[in-house]
């Protein structure tokens, strides 16, 4: 039995849970998800709690039983309270601006790049005392859907991750980057 698998989700008050086959919609106070899950597993709602539990014990129900509680688990907490990823821009001259609702980077091309944020998915600004700006290097994204939180943080990331040797570029906050000494002069 798989020990992720078969802990029970607390659902809270504000909340709901509705059924319909392999179909499972969550709504709560932020939103409303919905996502399909395999034949192999059954979602069941016991009072206050949900519960996911495999049809049979065959290699693919075993394998797929605790994804699909981790996945469930993260809709019930998406709705109720959200996902928040945030990036930190490094480098001089390196910047992030908002125009509308698109994600500007100065990033030291020869040209800004532009990120527009997918449905659900807002993206903001801070500064670094947390105050919401305009233009700066802290950059939130947030929204119900971890995976889009996620995919969203690692494409912004990706337009210039941190580079070994003086640590510019984008990297989530608190992100380690093993730093590697340069070359060394003529003797």
């Amino acid at each position: 039995m798989s020990r992720i698998g078969k802990r029970p989700i607390p659902l809270p008050k504000n909340v709901t849970l509705t059924l319909d086959g392999q179909q499972v919609t969550v709504k709560g106070p932020k939103g409303q998800l919905s996502r399909v899950f395999p034949p192999e597993v059954n979602v069941v709602q016991e009072g206050e709690a949900i519960v996911v539990k495999r049809r049979d014990d065959s290699r693919p129900a075993k394998e797929r039983h605790g994804l699909c509680r981790t996945l469930l688990a993260n809709m019930v907490e998406g709705v109720s309270q959200g996902f928040t990823k945030k990036l930190e821009i490094q480098g001089v001259g390196y910047r992030a601006q908002l125009q509308g609702k698109t994600l500007v980077l100065s990033m030291g091309y020869s040209h800004p790049v532009e990120i527009v944020p997918p449905e659900g998915i807002t993206l903001e600004i801070e500064d670094n005392q947390g105050k919401k700006v305009q233009q700066g290097t802290i950059v939130l994204v947030s929204g119900i859907d971890k995976e889009l939180v996620g995919n969203t943080s690692a494409r912004i990331r990706a337009v210039r991750p941190p580079e070994p040797y003086k640590g510019k570029g984008i990297r989530y906050m608190g992100e380690f980057v093993r730093r590697k000494v340069g070359k060394t002069g003529k003797k």
